[in-house]
């Protein structure tokens, strides 16, 4: 049972001191939460930037587009820390793309680095995608940045988005691979698991570890573990596993002080299970397309995403260390230092867990913020997001602030609800009041979700879900960004003091300083999110088609697998237009096998027809199909296999059949908490108060939210007992302040009496006994024992009163509580209490 006799003794005190129930709950709370949030912590972290440009003297540009250049590319680039250290006059490193003296010659010498067609393609990519002169720590997103810079420069700005170009992959016919579908736990565990990852690993890579880090693949559980080591390990090349590399050039956690003898022990660990695996080799007589891997294929991810206004832009490539980088290309970057639980999701992405992480930036760089958004007046914020449950109150998904209590604006989670607190000439410093979408609507889930919140001083803050509106207009006028601070801190998933975690996964976040529009939002909802790439699996040589293609868009969906959408039939070459070839049991093949599962294109029956061609080609299905991830995106190689493509036929005598192991399921919950609705209801019956009676009804309508939502109790949070305690106050505040519905319901007891006078002797057992009665009778037979309770708020009987009672102590406060406040106080420590709580 909940502490009865510290919680009627605390209110009581307040109480007393402050004139007034509901004043005492309300500031005692206020001042609760602000001792916890601590105020303006922010930490103000190494910030990478551009080393002060030179201030150029040279001929004007004499075009627009040597003007573009200079504004998007030149003026990114010359300094010393980037290309300007060498590829300039001086120096004299061809090309000179950066020099500083004409900056027409250095517009000469981009252009033969630079693909303006297909920014991505571009020499000046590709040379710092390799790890020439990056000047962050992930090649890659110094090749994004780059990518974005040439972008603005080609015009791909103009129509708001950047531009996807399909390409003639290379061909090559499936090859015999070792697939994971033809190994065993077993060799895994007696031959990797036991004599390396558990002997050396387990310290960290297991959820058992004091300073736990995933991967788990040191996990005692062998099952587990293979799970996670199977993307680290390379069947076909033991030397190339993951595994291997970290130890051999990384020199990571080399046992016994040898790097050369650990990394060589784990190879021939990883060899010996290889061997254990029989080589793949493709059925010949199936009808199959060419092979590719994920790599090979064009990157898809971003494709035609607005983003004119796009000034701060984290999509979470690099997958591993602790940093996620802001690839928007406008300095200065914010980049956020990962702390805490925080973990990398496979195919683009962090997650956050309960471990209160966070991702935060450093406030010299998140001043950026700041000032773009200041100079506007107005601002986007964008978040592809999947919170873990739709039971967490107050977590900050995104939050540019300095702690609890001081904010510029904030996006977050409280149960089913997104929440946009924002700070201008209108609302509070902290943001307050809040727009928050719909309760009855329940708009936030715990799935993939596409979230936009708009602010504009005319039409003030708005919320979008999956590329619709949904909050009604902002009821606080737009105001002005006059009190905003240039001090504060950019921060993901949590507060920047640690106080409002947000469990859940990121897999984008952007920010604007404009609003986008309606059609823009949806514009970027249907682009999608995560490292995507189109794959085109030749079928010429099958149907004698030049450049005919089968176009997948794949995705890896998580750590585990990929997912495969999309499906369009399509020609390279406008020439070629062929009509009525029938294709028939479409299935997915990797490393030289159909995979077992997955095959949600077998039925698949259409007529390959140029005259149905689109933007990506013909349409086969609007279907997606998940298969499993086996060595990795750099090495599962797929592949197309057909019953019936063309000419060409394969007779499938039987699909290879899907084995379901039988499990136990866990035990049901034997008991649980009554939900918001539930409590409410219980409430009104022990004290017979009506539920509609106003003073309850609004404390119930401002606190639905902060009770418990559904009946586990593993998510019953500290909050919800909070809002629990108001409850009960105010119900036990309506009784007894109702004379004639205190008289009924404590039937005896003299309210008009001095407290000693009125709790003398047997007296106080009016009060106790109609509590005990109503609350106790309700509940179920694993509440605290009948007697104990009554002893412990003070009941009379013929051996005397049980010593240290809350009644007895409430008796001899030094707050001298009147006669109706112990009853109150008493009601509510029962009302309160589990006993209405667990069911």
């Amino acid at each position: 049972m909940i502490n009865a006799r510290g919680f009627a003794m605390a209110f009581v005190h307040s109480m007393n001191r402050i004139r007034g129930l509901k004043l005492a709950l309300t500031i005692a709370l206020s001042a609760t939460l602000t001792a916890c949030g601590g105020g303006a912590q922010t930490t103000d972290n190494p910030v990478t930037g551009v080393t002060p440009p030179t201030t150029y003297s040279g001929p004007p540009p004499a075009t627009a587009d040597i003007q573009a250049f200079k504004l998007n590319v030149w003026d990114n680039i010359q300094a010393s820390n980037r290309c300007g250290g060498c590829h300039t006059d001086g120096v004299g490193q061809n090309p000179m793309f950066a020099r500083h003296d004409d900056v027409n010659l250095a517009y000469e010498a981009a252009n033969t680095v630079a693909n303006l067609p297909q920014p991505a393609d571009s020499r000046l990519v590709s040379k710092i995608r390799s790890g020439h002169n990056c000047w962050l720590t992930d090649n890659n997103a110094c090749a994004d940045i780059m990518t974005t810079w040439i972008e603005g420069w080609a015009g791909a700005s103009a129509g708001g988005g950047r531009q996807i170009v399909l390409n003639p992959p290379p061909e090559l016919d499936p090859g015999a691979s070792k697939s994971y579908a033809n190994a065993t736990v077993g060799n895994f565990a007696n031959l990797v698991h036991t004599p390396i990852l558990l002997e050396y690993c387990a310290g960290c890579h297991s959820s058992q570890a004091p300073t736990s880090q995933q991967p788990y693949f040191a996990e005692m559980d062998a099952n587990v573990a293979y799970e996670a080591a199977k993307a680290r390990m390379d069947l076909d090349d033991a030397a190339a596993s993951r595994f291997v590399l970290r130890l051999r050039n990384e020199f990571h956690n080399c046992w016994d002080n040898d790097c050369t003898v650990a990394s060589n022990e784990m190879e021939a660990a990883i060899q010996a299970f290889a061997d254990t695996v029989p080589l793949t080799q493709l059925d010949a007589t199936l009808v199959n397309s060419k092979a590719l891997r994920l790599v090979d294929g064009t990157i898809a991810s971003g494709g035609n995403r607005y983003e004119n206004a796009q000034i701060a832009l984290w999509e979470f490539k690099t997958g591993s260390g602790t940093t996620a980088f802001d690839t928007s290309g406008v300095e200065p970057a914010i980049n956020l230092t990962m702390s805490g639980d925080v973990t990398w999701f496979g195919g683009w992405g962090i997650t956050i867990g309960p471990g209160n992480g966070k991702a935060q930036g450093s406030t010299s760089a998140s001043k950026k913020l700041h000032d773009l958004i200041k100079a506007t007046g107005e601002y986007s914020i964008e978040a592809w997001v999947v919170p873990a449950n739709v039971t967490q109150e107050m977590a900050r998904i995104v939050t540019y602030s300095a702690g609890d209590d001081a904010r510029n604006f904030t996006l977050q989670q409280t149960l089913y609800n997104y929440e946009f607190r924002h700070r201008s000439t209108e609302t509070s410093l902290n943001g307050d009041p809040r727009l928050a979408t719909p309760d009855a609507d329940e708009v936030l889930q715990a799935s993939l979700q596409h979230v936009v919140a708009t602010y504009s001083p005319v039409d003030g803050r708005a919320i979008y879900v999956n590329g619709e509106l949904v909050t009604q207009q902002d009821p606080v006028p737009g105001g002005s960004l006059t009190d905003w601070q240039d001090t504060f801190a950019l921060v993901l998933g949590n507060e920047a003091s640690s106080t409002g975690l947000f469990q859940g996964t990121f897999r984008l976040v952007a920010i604007h300083n404009r609003v986008l529009t309606p059609a823009q939002i949806v514009q970027n909802f249907d682009v999608g999110v995560g490292e995507k790439f189109f794959l085109l699996f030749s079928i010429a040589d099958i149907i004698n088609v030049p450049t005919a293609y089968i176009l997948f868009e794949v995705a890896q969906f998580d750590s585990y697998g990929y997912l495969f959408t999309r499906p369009h039939f399509l020609t390279l070459d406008s020439a070629q237009q062929p009509e009525g070839i029938p294709l028939q049991g479409l299935r997915i093949g990797v490393n030289g096998a159909e995979v077992h599962v997955g095959q949600t294109y077998a039925t698949m029956d259409q007529t390959l027809s140029a005259s149905l061609f689109g933007d990506l080609g013909q349409p086969l299905s609007d279907l997606g199909a998940v298969v499993p991830l086996e060595k990795g995106p750099q090495e599962d190689e797929f592949f197309l296999t057909f019953d019936l493509l063309g000419s060409q036929s394969y007779v499938r005598t039987f699909d290879p059949p899907l084995v379901i192991v039988e499990t136990d399921l866990p035990a049901a919950q034997r008991f649980g908490v009554r939900t918001f609705d539930e409590i409410n209801a219980t409430m009104a019956a022990i004290t017979t108060v009506d539920p509609e009676q106003t003073n309850v009804d609004m404390t119930f309508q401002s606190l639905r939210q902060s009770l418990p939502a559904i009946e586990s109790p593993e998510a019953f949070l500290s909050s919800h007992q909070v809002a629990i305690a108001q409850m009960a106050i105010e119900y036990c505040n309506a009784l007894v302040n109702d004379g004639t519905k205190a008289s009924a319901y404590f039937n005896g007891f003299n309210f008009n009496l001095a407290p000693a006078t009125a709790y003398a002797g047997a007296a106080r057992n009016a009060i106790i006994d109609p509590l005990i009665d109503n609350a106790m009778g309700i509940s179920i037979l694993t509440q605290p024992d009948f007697t104990d309770v009554r002893n412990e708020l003070g009941y009379s009987t013929a051996n005397g009163i049980y010593p240290g009672n809350l009644i007895d102590r409430l008796l001899v406060s030094p707050d001298n509580p009147d006669t109706r406040s112990i009853a109150k106080a008493v009601c509510a420590s029962v009302v309160g209490s589990a006993v209405t709580l667990v069911q």
